[in-house]
């Protein structure tokens, strides 16, 4: 039971690792990279509908492209004019006109106590989509090293810290985020991504699922 715990947890992060990877521009490198196949063999260790959606997110980006999805990238989460899914946390916890408020500060604050550090190239607010799931997989891999190393304290440590994450920040703002994007956007893939990106979440705060 303990290897195939292990073997999901592993899962686990490996998808919440990608997931954070396709909240950034899209191109060629998802193909060359194989990414999507990577998706689909972590989530399908995981549950069938997270293998469900891996699998159509990958044909969705097959059929569209990475040229034809970075116009709806930009319609989605850049603008210019109106942003139609905003990715950060503060915009869906404080206000949609409201960035870098206190709740980003409280997630910088969550960072640093899992000694997570954004990399200096990184040119977003500390509390976007990316950034957030890129913490979770932090958070999981540690989990998961703790437990592979029989370490209690370690491991009740990290699991308290994803808890509070999940309750207090991305848990708190994925659902509306995710649905926006689904509503808002015209390829399969982005729709796809929200699902997956909602169920995936979801799963981790162990609340209800919620899968279409």
């Amino acid at each position: 039971m303990q290897d195939i715990d292990q073997e999901q947890g592993t899962a686990r992060e490996n998808l919440c690792r990608f997931l954070a990877s396709c909240y950034y521009q899209p191109g060629p490198e998802y193909t060359e990279e194989k990414v999507f196949d990577s998706m689909r063999d972590a989530a399908t260790r995981i549950h069938p509908d997270l293998a469900a959606h891996a699998r159509r997110l990958g044909e969705e980006f097959s059929t569209a492209g990475p040229e034809r999805l970075l116009l709806d990238y930009t319609r989605l989460f850049l603008g210019p004019n109106h942003i139609i899914a905003n990715p950060y946390g503060s915009a869906w916890l404080n206000g949609e006109k409201t960035l870098m408020q206190d709740s980003t500060m409280a997630v910088e604050e969550l960072y640093e106590e899992g000694g997570f550090e954004i990399d200096e190239d990184f040119r977003e607010l500390p509390d976007h989509i990316a950034a957030e799931l890129e913490f979770l997989y932090l958070l999981i891999y540690r989990e998961n090293e703790a437990c592979r190393n029989d370490d209690q304290e370690a491991l009740t440590a990290m699991a308290g810290l994803r808890k509070r994450f999940l309750d207090e920040h991305l848990g708190s703002w994925v659902g509306p985020f995710t649905a926006s994007v689904r509503a808002g956007a015209q390829s399969g893939f982005y729709r796809e991504l929200a699902a997956l990106t909602d169920c995936f979440v979801s799963m981790e705060a162990g609340g209800t699922q919620r899968i279409t």
